[in-house]
């Protein structure tokens, strides 16, 4: 925005500024954005900013940030946060011009605030990072290193997980609690992030700059029907040309001269399921998939066919009954075939838009409820769990599953 378009009064209004704050020279970074496009401001909140308090002709927000104007504001630097109102120099708060408008004023001026009087500002947590590692910081951050930070990622994912499927299964009071739950679980993870980042930076290999830069480059290079002239009508479109696309990146690369093929890059790490899943959607991408699910079907039918004659020569292995497999051998190849079951299973439930991590996340969740509530009416009913048999615990466990049910309707 430049001076023009004020009718010349921004160098009146940064004047007036710098009576107020003598700090101020602008030479060093200032901030000058109209109220209603607040939202669509890249606001650093470590520099001093100039608030033209004009009527909102269209509010604008950045992607990934909701709230414009004085909710914008309020939110970034907190709402009792001191103002002066421009050319008066009166001083006010956040607050109090939200309610009570500017009377007559033209901008409103907020001084540079430290990090940590800014908690919202995307700048902080870097900052902050930055802090725990410094040598007068956190003993704990100060020895961390990307290979002691690993597990805690992986953790963190998890946690995110299970809020994302809290938040999916709510009800509409538990809804704000579930959804502030996420937003946490997110901050976690974004934490790695930034903490992976900022030891790579102290050891001068990237900074979080560069992981952004690389992010956006790939996803946008990934995404010609979006960016480019490509076309794709379908997922399965779009999934053959990202496959497509990452086969190229790696031929670029001298990749493709390694032997490196579709299914290469899925950790190994990944939980089995996650990564059957993973697999199979490289393989469909590049064209390996049953045509129809009529296929999975029939796979499954003869998988689990193998597995009863895998484990019929196995001896039937039984821990309960004590009955040991006929050999080590014949046992590892029970297991082989109750993998491939496994794996086509995962493939059903990837063809039907069902995840089989998920849907074996929630199966044990429910075993958990259900048994807890057999606990509960055996001691009850003044029922040892250890002397009671199956049939009166499999009579419990069919009350547990009905009282589930009935009550959810």
């Amino acid at each position: 925005m430049t001076a023009n378009d004020l009718g010349g009064s921004i160098d009146a209004l940064i004047t007036a500024a710098r009576r107020a704050d003598a700090t101020l020279d602008p030479a060093n970074g200032l901030t000058v954005v109209a109220l209603d496009k607040c939202g669509a401001a890249a606001i650093d909140t470590g520099r001093p900013l100039i608030v033209l308090l004009r009527d909102a002709d269209g509010a604008e927000e950045l992607p990934g940030r909701g709230g414009s104007g004085w909710d914008l504001l309020a939110r970034l630097y907190g709402a009792e946060r001191s103002v002066t109102l421009l050319p008066s120099r009166r001083v006010s708060s956040i607050a109090a011009c939200t309610s009570e408008g500017a009377r007559g004023d033209h901008a409103l001026y907020l001084a540079a605030v430290a990090p940590l009087d800014a908690f919202a500002s995307p700048w902080t947590m870097p900052w902050l990072s930055a802090r725990l590692r410094a040598p007068d910081g956190c003993p704990w951050d100060r020895e961390q290193t990307h290979s002691s930070l690993a597990k805690h990622l992986i953790e963190e994912a998890w946690e995110l997980h299970d809020a994302i499927l809290a938040l999916d299964s709510a009800s509409e009071a538990e809804r704000p609690r579930a959804a502030t739950d996420l937003a946490e679980e997110l901050g976690d993870v974004l934490l790695q992030v930034v903490l992976h980042s900022q030891i790579a930076q102290e050891r001068g290999d990237f900074d979080l700059s560069d992981v952004q830069d690389g992010l956006v480059r790939k996803i946008v290079r990934r995404h010609p029907h979006v960016f480019g002239e490509a076309s794709a009508a379908t997922t399965r479109d779009v999934q053959r040309n990202w496959e497509a696309i990452k086969a190229s990146e790696r031929a670029a690369a001298g990749e493709g001269e390694k032997g490196k093929g579709a299914l290469d890059g899925v950790s190994r790490g990944l939980p089995a399921l996650s990564a059957s899943r993973e697999l199979q959607d490289r393989a469909s991408a590049v064209g390996y998939d049953w045509p129809t699910l009529d296929g999975v079907r029939a796979k499954i039918n003869e998988e689990l066919a193998e597995l009863d004659e895998a484990l019929a020569e196995a001896g039937h292995p039984d821990q309960i009954t004590s009955t040991p497999a006929s050999s080590a051998a014949a046992l590892a190849h029970a297991q082989e075939e109750l993998g491939d079951l496994l794996a086509v299973v995962v493939n059903l439930g990837r063809r039907s838009s069902i995840d089989a991590e998920a849907a074996l996340r929630g199966a044990n969740d429910k075993f958990r409820r259900r048994f807890g509530d057999v606990e509960r009416r055996a001691a009850a009913r003044g029922i040892s769990l250890k002397d009671a048999d199956f049939t009166t615990l499999d009579a419990l466990w069919d009350e547990a599953k009905a009282a589930e049910r009935s009550a959810k309707g």
